[in-house]
Formats: structure tokens, sequence, C-alpha cells
């Protein structure tokens, strides 16, 4: 099922996009596993989401590309 996140799941996606280096923003796409990890858990955030977050991004750019 399709779902906007919640506005505290919003706020976990922002802690995390605001730790990012430029680098990581570059190429957030092809992040690992465990780089989405270690930024889910240096912005206190819900890994399960930040992983969503980040599989629906990729999923995005390959198929606009």
């Amino acid at each position: 099922m399709l779902a906007c996140p919640t506005k505290e799941e919003l706020s976990q996606i922002r802690r995390v996009v605001a730790i990012m280096t430029e680098q990581e923003k570059a190429s957030a796409a092809e992040l690992t596993d465990a780089q989405i990890q270690r930024l889910a858990q240096d912005a206190k955030a819900d890994p399960a989401v930040i992983a969503i977050f980040f599989n629906g991004y990729a999923l995005h750019c390959k198929r606009v590309s």
C-alpha cells in the first residue's frame, strides 16, 4: 500500500538528509545498507523508515533515467 509519511516519519527523513554529506546526497540512490543504517543511527531515526525512503528514491531514479 502506498502512503505518505507521517509527520514523525518526515521529521526523521529530514534529520537524516540534514546530516548527509554532499557525496552521500549526490549518490543517494547507490547508498549501501550499512550506510543507510549508520545515517539512521546517527540521526536517531527508525532504520526501516529511512530504508523505505531510500528504496523509493532509488526506484524513482531508475524509473526516470
